[in-house]
């Protein structure tokens, strides 16, 4: 089903298919499980080699779902004719995907009679893409929030269904709006399923011409640039905080930075990257404009630490240029 929503009623119990792999995804398929819906079968990304090991490991949400005594699913394409068939032989009214990690096709998107919709951690139409939480703290948005949407073939770009807002706490890292959104989507798709039962879900089209993109994070933007405002070098380390974690050169070696906020955003007599201080647990640095502190830090192949227990091993003296 590709079109818009049935006129007719939605099951009260409908028959559900969840698609998703990652840690995000787990709260949503936990929800659905507590809330006592009728999950069919759980997709996932197949088993993948991880670690330092490179151990085979289940994804997340496939653990979760053998927990549970769940059929799951690995396919490598989903949508491979023969997946499909699959499908179709679960009769799904509905499917629900949360951050799965494959493109699907027309051949799968018509199975369900309500079609497949998709949680995005944005308030659609902006941030579409891969990366909408990184993309929210590096912006510096105030407020971000969760989209559900009726997938189509673009690229988050159906229709919307069901929104949440939330905003963006003082000094938020990225691992930890990843997590609040995350619980946020459990619930969030609890309560979309008792809409649809209640016909209270109005499909509203994207407005394409606002429309703004989170693609997917290259390497060269997790180098810090001193040269930025305070707000800015903040922001870049907190959007990358807890990975791969924003870096900065001193000696020729790449450290870590982490867990930063700024201290003076109007500051000029600054040179930027310049250590300023060590004081009160915090490391400050100084930027194009203002200053920022900086709590924890990681050497090269070491642990990250405290910054207290950092330079006690790795000496960066007061007046230090950082970025070097």
């Amino acid at each position: 089903m590709t079109g818009r929503l049935p006129k007719e009623k939605f099951p009260l119990r409908p028959r559900l298919v969840f698609m998703g792999t990652p840690e995000f995804a787990v709260p949503s398929l936990r929800a659905l499980i507590g809330a006592g819906h009728n999950v069919v079968a759980v997709v996932s990304q197949p088993d993948r080699p991880r670690g330092r090991g490179r151990k085979i490991i289940s994804s997340p949400v496939k653990q979760v779902a053998r927990d549970h005594g769940l059929e799951t699913l690995e396919p490598e394409e989903a949508s491979d004719e023969r997946f499909c068939a699959f499908i179709r032989g679960k009769k799904p009214d509905l499917i629900i995907v949360v951050a799965f990690g494959q493109i699907l096709k027309k051949n799968l998107l018509e199975i369900p009679r309500w079609g497949i919709v998709n949680v995005h951690a944005s308030l659609l139409p902006k941030l579409r893409g891969a990366a909408p939480i990184q993309w929210a703290i590096l912006k510096r948005e105030p407020v971000t929030g969760l989209t559900i949407m009726r997938m189509d073939e673009g690229l988050d770009t159906g229709p919307i269904l069901f929104q949440a807002k939330v905003p963006i706490l003082d000094n938020e890292t990225a691992g930890h709006l990843h997590d609040r959104l995350a619980q946020r989507a459990g619930k969030l798709i609890v309560e979309f399923l008792e809409k649809m039962v209640e016909d209270a879900i109005v499909e509203i089209p994207q407005d394409h011409s606002n429309a703004s993109y989170a693609p997917k994070i290259e390497p060269s933007l997790y180098e810090v640039d001193w040269r930025e405002s305070a707000e800015q070098v903040s922001a870049r380390i907190r959007a990358f905080d807890p990975r791969p974690g924003a870096y900065t050169l001193f000696q020729g070696q790449r450290i870590k930075l982490f867990a930063s906020r700024v201290v003076d955003a109007g500051r000029v007599d600054v040179v930027a990257g310049k250590i300023l201080a060590h004081i009160d647990k915090e490391l400050l640095v100084e930027t194009g404009r203002g200053v920022i502190a900086i709590r924890e830090m990681q050497y090269p192949g070491r642990k990250k630490l405290p910054v207290d227990d950092f330079l006690r091993g790795f000496l960066i003296p007061e007046g230090s240029i950082l970025g070097k």
